[in-house]
């Protein structure tokens, strides 16, 4: 795999339209890729996110994207300040997803570390999978790249894979990546059970909802037993905010994008992300959606749902037989008939407790996404506060049930199931 060019910048400046040229003119792949003279190359400043500066950069043979990461959180302004480094975990993760799945994520040309900038592929025509998702587009292979995606980046960054000190050496770089792993904790299990400034929801509709969720103990309590999950279990490199705004198809082709909430945390963690951002499309169709449209088209989505987590279970599986390299479960300790029926015990409770895992945090995620800080356009497009709020409703309903009944459920068909039953 070709390494990224390392930019030495000599301190931290925000770059912009003017001053991109010249700086991308210096790294030889980029001026390749870009073609022709720096002065012809178009540059466009395209950041929509949450966090960063974003540029699209064109020339006469093709284009990059250049991300650059700002002193404080751009959603929130300067108010919230933030540690550039982040821009350096997104590089240390799309280096290491590359690895293992190369054709999933963007080529990383370059990466600036004291500018806190990365220089990327620029993925055309490829869109956001949630827009994707919106539009009621049936992408053919998605389930097959996602589910490929979690098990390749996942098993291939775990103790089951890699030999221990490579995996400490890796856990040590993104140990520092504390600010972003901060914001999850907070957002994602501890702000929407309690009064928080960022909380935002639906008001006077969900007024209630919120204040009983802020009461609820039990479901308080599994929600920190998850987050203690989330600060201990360092089973491998997650990308951290694997959802549908993450995600870049085509008809034909999937890109993960945006790992800079990246660190070693539970596995269950990027899966339960996934499939609870396309729970919520889901739901967001079957209230929104046109008709017999719509409810196909929920049925399509809760089937690419229900196929990435069983691919990704199978593709694990088959992984953990045929590259089973690491230090953890040791290979030759199994080679015998005895050996091989007692790891597969093992290996069946191992992905029972990952499917528990991955509710759980799918069950978090919705419910952030309602009562917390950030939310989705799925549900945020849908113009009536009242049909909103129904959507809405069923996804903090079936967060919660996700939540308290992960350990009682033991396939996705028990999933289906409580979506159905919350949608009656």
């Amino acid at each position: 795999m070709e390494e990224p060019f390392r930019v030495q910048t000599g301190q931290y400046r925000p770059l912009n339209e003017e001053s991109l040229a010249t700086y991308l003119a210096a790294i030889p792949s980029v001026a390749v890729t870009l073609g022709g003279e720096p002065a012809a190359w178009r540059v466009k400043e395209v950041g929509d996110g949450n966090l960063n500066l974003v540029f699209i950069v064109e020339g006469p043979a093709g284009g990059v994207v250049v991300k650059q990461a700002l002193p404080y959180l751009r959603l929130v302004g300067e108010s919230w300040p933030l540690a550039l480094e982040r821009s350096y975990f997104e590089s240390l993760a799309l280096t290491e997803q590359a690895r293992a799945t190369p054709d999933l994520v963007p080529r990383l040309f370059a990466t600036d570390r004291v500018g806190a900038a990365i220089v990327m592929e620029y993925l055309q025509p490829h869109i956001i999978l949630r827009k994707a998702l919106m539009q009621g587009r049936k992408l053919e292979n998605l389930a097959e790249h996602l589910s490929t995606f979690l098990a390749e980046s996942l098993f291939k960054t775990s103790d089951l894979y890699l030999p221990a000190d490579r995996k400490k050496t890796l856990m040590q770089e993104f140990c520092g990546n504390i600010e972003l792993c901060k914001i999850t904790e907070d957002l994602v299990f501890t702000d929407p059970y309690r009064i928080s400034a960022g909380n935002r929801w639906t008001s006077p509709q969900l007024d209630d909802t919120a204040a009983a969720f802020r009461a609820d103990a039990p479901l308080k309590a599994e929600v920190q037993a998850l987050k203690l999950k989330f600060l201990t279990n360092a089973e491998a490199l997650v990308h951290g905010d694997l959802h549908t705004g993450s995600i870049m198809v085509t008809e034909l082709e999937t890109r993960a994008i945006d790992p800079e909430f990246a660190f070693f945390g539970p596995m269950g963690f990027d899966a339960g992300a996934l499939i609870a951002n396309l729970l919520i499309a889901a739901i967001a169709h079957g209230v929104h959606g046109q008709g017999e449209l719509g409810d196909a088209y929920r049925t399509w989505i809760l089937d690419q749902a229900e196929l990435v987590w069983t691919g990704f279970t199978t593709k694990f599986r088959a992984l953990w037989e045929t590259e089973a390299t690491g230090d953890a479960f040791t290979a030759e300790l199994f080679a015998d008939a005895a050996g091989r029926a007692a790891l597969s015990e093992q290996q069946d409770r191992y992905m029972a407790n990952l499917f528990a895992d991955m509710l759980g945090f799918a069950g978090c995620k919705m419910i952030r996404r309602i009562l917390g800080l950030a939310h989705v356009e799925d549900l945020e497009s849908i113009a009536d506060p009242d049909i909103r709020a129904v959507a809405e409703h069923k996804v903090l309903a079936l967060g919660r049930r996700l939540i308290l009944s992960r350990n009682a459920m033991t396939g996705f068909n028990d999933v289906l199931h409580a979506v159905e039953e919350i949608d009656i």
